[in-house]
């Protein structure tokens, strides 16, 4: 089939990201993929028939691009389609699923695993199963809110009982759900924990990346999450070394958002760009678990960068996300950095640029030496070298907990040349 220029996606999956399945597309190296993307965790999560915790785009084929290679996804825009959602922390419900709540749910009635459900009314009680219309949701909030937003999308307010239920009657319409999304929104629980808190809106995405080379959960595909399926008595189950396949698109990073770009590694032939799990908000490390789902229009560039054999993502942030010591040397310090070098005869000063390598594991330990290793074996350095430059040039900052970090510093250029990341890095980071 011949490649499109743009490729429009609004198909998703049945949250199992799956190699063997075909993908959309293809688009041409260079083109675009504009996606109208469902909300992510807490609507999947309620919905049994989905087996992953969310539910991504169907993978679309980027031409030209061949395992071993990388493909970087320029983030063109990102908006928000939602009027309203829901979120809060969640606990699992027992006898509701086979070994993880987030893929393998089965009625604790009837038995049916993976079951159809229908909504009857509002509250915590309403997604019933289709078969029997027992009670089949395998999560409950334990602190949760609705949060309705202004029609320029910049804050959200949550709200009370009353307001929270009239959303919950007509859900779909509030949350902007896409047509061929299956999922039950969460707005139908109306939680109302929380009133009267305003909070900023910065979209960005918890889910981008490329497909794994094995059947793995949309939500697992990461290193944190991933740790569930070792060993899992479902279907999806892996050993630990099987878990290398994952590609981790699940980042939950809010600094994956409009300007930035994501490099990410192919695993599969045309690599399989997926995306979705758009949030409202988020700050560093979703710690309550989860954050404010949102439906949205997404427009990405691809780009294939040929014979870059990475294990897991980089990103180029936007600058103003950049750590303080990581962010490009100014002209003005570059000059005081010269009168030092000269007094103390250092012969010449590195030219560097920022780069950010993601890091992911069991807990956040794990994820940060997992990113110090990326970054060494991307760059063609040791991992003390890295140390000392993530020290003095940059950061380490948590994406998510429990284990999804960002090793962010200065990378001298001729490491980028290396790697041949120099021109796309560049762009990102000089201007004119």
């Amino acid at each position: 089939m011949e490649a499109k220029q743009t490729v429009f996606v609004n198909e998703f999956t049945n949250g199992i990201l799956d190699p063997a399945e075909a993908m959309l597309g293809p688009v041409q190296d260079g083109g675009y993929i504009v996606a109208n993307t469902a909300p992510g965790c807490w609507g999947p999560m309620i919905t049994p028939c989905i087996r992953g915790g969310h539910e991504v785009t169907k993978p679309v084929y980027v031409e030209g691009a061949e395992v071993g290679d990388a493909i970087a996804i320029h983030i063109r825009s990102i908006r928000v389609t939602s009027t309203a959602t829901a979120s809060g922390n969640d606990r699992p419900v027992e006898g509701r699923f086979l070994g993880d709540p987030f893929v393998a749910v089965k009625c604790p009635e009837c038995g049916t695993l993976y079951p159809e459900t229908k909504i009857v009314g509002v509250g915590p009680e309403a997604i019933r199963c289709a078969n029997c219309e027992a009670d089949v949701t395998p999560f409950v909030f334990t602190n949760g809110y609705t949060i309705a937003f202004n029609e320029d999308r910049t804050v959200g307010v949550t709200l009370p009982q009353e307001a929270a239920e009239q959303i919950a009657r007509d859900g779909h319409a509030f949350m902007a759900t896409p047509e061929n999304s299956v999922q039950n929104p969460i707005v139908t629980f109306a939680p109302h924990d929380l009133v009267g808190t305003v909070a900023r809106m910065r979209p960005f995405l918890g889910q981008l990346g490329t497909t794994p080379s094995r059947p793995l959960p949309d939500s697992h595909n990461a290193g944190d999450f991933g740790q569930f399926l070792i060993g899992a008595p479902h279907e999806y189950g892996v050993t630990a070394e099987q878990l290398t396949d994952k590609t981790d698109g699940h980042m939950d990073i809010n600094r994956v958002r409009e300007g930035a770009v994501l490099i990410c590694p192919v695993k599969v032939p045309g690599g399989g760009v997926y995306l979705g799990d758009m949030h409202a908000m988020q700050g560093d490390g979703e710690i309550a678990g989860h954050t404010a789902d949102v439906a949205g229009l997404v427009t990405l560039q691809v780009q294939v960068i040929k014979n870059l054999p990475i294990d897991g993502p980089m990103l180029l942030p936007v600058p103003e996300d950049l750590p303080y010591l990581a962010k490009p040397v100014t002209q003005e310090e570059r000059a005081a950095a010269l009168r030092v070098a000269e007094r103390w005869g250092v012969p010449q000063l590195e030219e560097s640029l920022p780069v950010s390598f993601i890091g992911t594991g069991a807990n956040l330990n794990e994820a940060t030496d997992n990113g110090l290793r990326r970054a060494a074996e991307v760059l063609g350095i040791t991992v003390q070298e890295v140390l000392n430059r993530a020290t003095i040039t940059g950061s380490i900052e948590i994406g998510r907990h429990p284990g999804v970090v960002t090793v962010t510093f200065l990378v001298p250029l001729p490491y980028l040349d290396r790697a041949k990341l120099t021109g796309l890095v560049r762009a990102q980071y000089v201007k004119g």
